[in-house]
């Protein structure tokens, strides 16, 4: 099972919004204490911790399909056991929601591994709110969370990684209708 955070490499972009699927990897990996074995033909940074991989792409977040697919292709990876975390400004702040496939909501990350692997992999949406016009979307997204909201974050974090770590042994409906939160305020 591979799972994949999305984001932008850079410390500029490690606290914005955009960055939280990478807080996410970065979690997991650390609680598992899974081990680095990332080449550059991944072209990211590859963890694993037995039969579980974790991905952190290299790329800019519109090349993130890249990255994805060679891992993919390398271990041979089903489409259907890849988990990708990432931000989505449809979501109210600190909601989190899973599905498999779907649109890509404009998200580029999402479209560039669309077009790299196709739409049926798992996604585990994160709400961070959304600009007040749609034309300020991607300045939103390259910022980082306010003082307020980064408080909220870290347990945000803990809970995804949390949450991803009972997926390989549970059915997607279970992780949704267990795990689904509306916002931060009912976060656990």
């Amino acid at each position: 099972m591979l799972f994949v955070g999305l984001g932008n490499p850079g410390s500029t972009y490690a606290m914005t919004r955009h960055n939280i699927g990478f807080r996410v990897i970065e979690r997991l990996v650390s609680d598992l204490e899974a081990r680095d074995i990332s080449k550059t033909s991944f072209h990211g940074k590859l963890f694993r911790y037995g039969t579980l991989f974790f991905l952190r792409p290299t790329t800019f977040m519109n090349l993130s399909g890249k990255s994805v697919a060679a891992v993919k292709q390398f271990f041979k990876i089903d489409r259907e056991d890849i988990i990708v975390i990432h931000d989505d400004i449809d979501l109210p702040f600190g909601a989190v929601r899973f599905k498999k496939g779907g649109g890509s909501g404009g998200h580029n990350g999402l479209k560039s591994i669309d077009d790299a692997i196709g739409r049926e992999y798992i996604r585990v949406r994160i709400g961070v709110g959304k600009p007040e016009h749609r034309t300020q979307v991607s300045d939103y997204v390259l910022h980082a969370f306010t003082e307020e909201e980064e408080q909220a974050v870290e347990r945000l974090v803990i809970y995804v990684a949390q949450v991803c770590q009972k997926i390989p042994t549970s059915s997607l409906e279970q992780i949704k209708s267990l795990h689904s939160i509306k916002n931060i305020s009912t976060l656990p």
